[in-house]
């Protein structure tokens, strides 16, 4: 290790504690202050990792699938360096690396588990070289950050082909991830439910449901949500590929169950997108060449934090908190919610941020109609823009409380309301919304 880097790790580590003596996250700060002083670094101490790097990439499901893979890979016995708050650009990259450095600057590590956002491929690919790519699915997402849903796939298609030996696991009920592998020239295997699960009364956006390599329009047996499902295209051929990694008898209630190679893993989740993410994760160790014995054993002790389904107690009331930042993630969260058959309470914060994206257009493609429901008895909005959300309530006939602040909108709910409350916030909103929970459960 050179002086330079030492210098850079311990410097990042005192921003990382400075940062949240002071209540803030810290993360993105100390990668900044590392980049700063040694533009080098994540190169030089990705390269220190004993065995393999695995990266995650797509649109919704990234930060589960990361954290559950390194569940898994901690479970075989492995020590791993994660990015597990979800911070997944540049900055957050290499901070997981420089804060699991020991002060002499040493990575300690036999896997790395990095959740890269897509467009920060550019950056992080270069210097990670990953061995293995886990790829969720590709929805439309933030148009005005990330533009049309092909301008993130020529991105992704151009980085993977730097590393041309890095294996793809992907989603193949998604005909736009499944066409990225199969066009890549990349090694790649497949993960994905091949029968029905769910009826979906979602009138949704399918991104792909024209064929990337003819442009013919694509005949689906069926839809799973979005346009994840069954597909081929009656012109060229090109169809949803067989599952390396197959989910059957799959059961979605109060919980979620599945058998994928003879193994019959269970999780104490909702929402029908949990079996893509907990499937994913499988893949991803299997695929690295581990056995996943203890897999079913992680999922037990397994509970999604950083807002993705996560749970708290506040005056006595069950808070989920979960984050919805594009249509195809909002509806699944919405029939998430719907599974639970007990009266309920909704707070949706909505904010416009710079990394939430200023456009907010696409809440006119979320099925909010689906909320009109004798088991939702209130629906209050917060945040930046929750005029707007209280307008597109309103055009599905919803009414709806408006409380600007957050946590005055949770202490009200969570003392006066049903005693079950969901908060649904879009990205910004993420992090204080769980630090108001935190805090509102501790003083509770």
């Amino acid at each position: 290790m050179s002086i330079r880097s030492m210098f850079a790790v311990n410097a990042a580590k005192i921003t990382g504690l400075v940062c949240r003596k002071l209540g803030r996250q810290g993360v993105t700060w100390a990668g900044k202050v590392a980049l700063k002083l040694y533009p080098g670094i994540l190169k030089e101490l990705s390269s220190q990792v004993r065995e393999k790097i695995i990266v995650v990439c797509g649109t919704n499901g990234k930060t589960t699938t990361n954290n559950m893979l390194c569940a898994a890979l901690e479970a075989e016995g492995k020590k791993v360096v994660c990015n597990h708050t979800g911070s997944n650009m540049l900055n957050g990259v290499v901070a997981a690396f420089v804060l699991a450095a020991g002060p002499g600057g040493r990575i300690d590590a036999d896997y790395a588990c990095i959740e890269v956002d897509e467009a920060s491929t550019k950056h992080v690919f270069p210097a990670l070289q990953p061995d293995y790519m886990v790829l969720t699915n590709l929805f439309r997402d933030q148009l005005d950050r990330y533009g049309e849903i092909d301008i993130t796939m020529n991105i992704l298609e151009e980085m993977i082909r730097t590393v041309p030996s890095m294996k793809l696991i992907v989603n193949g009920d998604d005909a736009l991830s499944a066409y990225l592998a199969m066009d890549s020239g990349n090694p790649w295997v497949s993960y994905g439910v091949p029968e029905p699960v769910v009826e979906s009364g979602l009138h949704e956006i399918r991104e792909g449901r024209f064929c990337k390599r003819c442009g013919e329009r694509l005949s689906y047996r069926f839809y799973h949500f979005s346009q994840l499902g069954d597909y081929e295209c009656p012109k060229c051929g090109f169809k949803r590929p067989a599952a390396d990694f197959c989910a059957s008898d799959v059961e979605v209630s109060d919980h979620i169950a599945f058998t994928v190679e003879d193994r019959r893993l269970e999780a104490n989740y909702k929402g029908f997108y949990n079996v893509y993410n907990m499937l994913a994760a499988y893949a991803g160790v299997r695929t690295a060449g581990l056995t996943a014995d203890r897999f079913a054993e992680m999922l037990k002790g397994f509970h999604p934090e950083n807002g993705r389904m996560e749970q708290f107690k506040v005056n006595g009331a069950d808070v989920v908190l979960n984050l919805a930042k594009n249509p195809a993630g909002f509806n699944q969260n919405i029939a998430a919610v719907m599974q639970d058959k007990r009266p309920k309470d909704l707070i949706i914060l909505i904010n416009d941020n710079a990394q939430d994206g200023r456009d907010i257009s696409w809440l006119w493609d979320v099925d909010f109609d689906l909320l009109e429901n004798e088991t939702v008895w209130s629906i209050t909005v917060s945040g930046i823009r929750c005029q707007d959300m209280r307008l597109r309530l309103k055009y599905v006939d919803i009414p709806s409380e408006l409380i600007e602040n957050v946590e005055t909108a949770i202490d009200k709910k969570t003392r006066e309301g049903t005693g079950n409350l969901y908060v649904l916030v879009n990205y910004t909103g993420l992090f204080g919304t769980r630090n108001i929970l935190k805090k509102m459960e501790v003083n509770g």
